[in-house]
This record gives C-alpha cells, sequence and structure tokens, in this order.
C-alpha cells in the first residue's frame, strides 16, 4: 500500500530516473482549430507525459502498482499562432481501492482557464520556487494538488505539504498574463480558489473525508460493506458545515464530479432509511446531482 504522506517529505526536484508517482496519460485534441498540424498536439502530448511521469516529485519510490492514476485533456479551442494555445483542460485522479482491481473516482476537475505557449519538439522545464511559464506552473500545479490530494486518501489530512507547494506555484504565478491564477479574477472556479478552498480551515471536514471515505470506506468495503458505508454516509455528513460556509463550493463539485455515480451504486444494496438519510444530505450538499441520487433510492 502506498506509503502514508503525512510524514515530513522532503522533495527532489530532479527530471531525472524512473517513474515514481504518477501513470498520466495525455491527451490534446483541437476539434474547433481548423488546418492544425496533429504533430504539435502530438508533441505536446508527449512532453506532459514524459513530464508527469518520468519526474520525480517527492522522495518516496512507488511501486507500479502505487502511481497515481490520472488523466490530463486538452482541448484547444484557439491557436492565436504556432505556439499558442488557449482552451481548457480536464484532469480525472483515480485511486485503486485495497486488495481489489477497482479504480474509485476522486477528482474530475475542467479547467476553463488554459493558456500557454509550446514548441514542437521541447521538453517542460520546471521548478516550484519561481514562475517559468505558464504550461510548466499549470502541469506543476495540478500535479502537486493531486499528490496531496491521494496523501489525504491515505492520512487525515496528510497532504498539506503538497498543497503548500502547489499554493506556492499559484503565488508565483501571480504576475503571470494568462488567466486562472488570481483570485482577483472574478472567477471562483479557477486554479487559486481551489487550492486557497482546500487549505481553509472550514475545508477540514471536506479533507477528512477524503480519508473516511476511501481507507475506512472503500478500503475496507471487502470484510465489512455495511459499517463501511456507515463510514461514508458520517463523513459526508460532516460536509454539512462547510455548504453551509461556502455554499457550491468549487472544491465540493470536483469532488461529486468524480463521486455522483459512485454512490449511487454504492447505497442502492442498503437498507430504506440509510439510503433516505444519504440522499437527504446529498440532496442539501451536492443539488446538481439530485436526479442521479433518486435513482439510488429507487434502486435504478
Amino acid at each position: 500500500m502506498r506509503k502514508l504522506l503525512s510524514l515530513l517529505i522532503f522533495f527532489l526536484f530532479q527530471s531525472n530516473g524512473n517513474a515514481q508517482e504518477f501513470n498520466c496519460k495525455a491527451t490534446v485534441i483541437a476539434p474547433q482549430v481548423a488546418n492544425q498540424d496533429p504533430r504539435i498536439y502530438k508533441s505536446l502530448e508527449n512532453a506532459i507525459m514524459q513530464f508527469m511521469n518520468t519526474r520525480r516529485w517527492t522522495n518516496f519510490n512507488y511501486g507500479p502498482q502505487e502511481r497515481i492514476d490520472c488523466n490530463f485533456l486538452i482541448t484547444v479551442s484557439s491557436q492565436p499562432s504556432i505556439d499558442r494555445f488557449e482552451g481548457s483542460m480536464q484532469v480525472n485522479y483515480s485511486r485503486p481501492v485495497f486488495g481489489t482491481d477497482y479504480l474509485s473516482p476522486v477528482f474530475e476537475i475542467v479547467d476553463n482557464d488554459v493558456s500557454f505557449q509550446f514548441l514542437e519538439g521541447t521538453q517542460i522545464e520546471f521548478t516550484p520556487d519561481r514562475y517559468i511559464s505558464a504550461l510548466s506552473s499549470l502541469m506543476g500545479f495540478y500535479a502537486y494538488f493531486l499528490l496531496g490530494a491521494d496523501a489525504d486518501t491515505y492520512g487525515s489530512n496528510g497532504g498539506s505539504d503538497l498543497y503548500g507547494i502547489a499554493q506556492q506555484i499559484v503565488s508565483n504565478a501571480q504576475n503571470a498574463s494568462e488567466p486562472g491564477w488570481k483570485g482577483s479574477e472574478g472567477n471562483t472556479t479557477n486554479r487559486f480558489w481551489l487550492i486557497d478552498n482546500q487549505l481553509q480551515a472550514v475545508f477540514r471536514p471536506f479533507r477528512e473525508l477524503l480519508y473516511t471515505y476511501h481507507r475506512q470506506g472503500f478500503d475496507q468495503m471487502g470484510t465489512d460493506p455495511a459499517n463501511a458505508r456507515k463510514a461514508i454516509a458520517a463523513g459526508i455528513e460532516k460536509l454539512r458545515t462547510v455548504h453551509q460556509a461556502k455554499p457550491s463550493s468549487y472544491n465540493l463539485q470536483v469532488f461529486f464530479n468524480a463521486k455522483y455515480n459512485e454512490l449511487v451504486n454504492l447505497y442502492k444494496p442498503a437498507d430504506p432509511q440509510e439510503k433516505g438519510k444519504i440522499l437527504n444530505t446529498l440532496t442539501f450538499i451536492d443539488p446538481g446531482h439530485i436526479q442521479q441520487y433518486q435513482k439510488m433510492v429507487a434502486g435504478s
């Protein structure tokens, strides 16, 4: 099982060595860009996967079965010049469930403020303590955010140090011309607010849920599914305080966009009283998926 990352972490920033933390797949599409050269997009895909999968992000050695599964889908909507790309990026991250081959989705993020430069055949240069380019900061930010989230699922609030590096990357990008880095942009669903929320005290129950849901819930599903469901429901119930303080927060949206189908399937076999209680809670904190949660009660 993956080592708990709640211990003191000493980070290594070398880009050489074998793959350590990530099993990342990158895809770049440009359905709205006319006369695009597919070679540049393939080169970008390869550069992102090399960046994510060959860089050593922490000082822990991850086995092949321990690496973090994630997918990056960049949709280029505009290419003002041969080396300038604008569009969106979808980030999906899943965590293995202990004793099974099942991958539990943890986050599904759609970043609509993607803008960067990239030249075909180049590598992505990065260091977390200074801003080099929009692309390297973008990928570095999500790398450390996912590492923090993954650590939270293995140890309660275990990802704080990793989130701290993600926040430093945001801080270093405050003078960048590209969008998505500033709290003053009037957009509460950008990278600034994603990491700012994650580290606020009011979101502590949410980070504790990441541990409860996965370590005390799904990792125990094979031996005691009834108690595992109860643990997950109790953790979700604590999100009421988060929702009351930060209604429809970006972080909860990201989480439940990934989890709603899993939750429906999880509670279908539960007894009517248990279903009714969790439905009441989910309807309050995640109203965007009410119709899907009602299928849980109907058993369909």
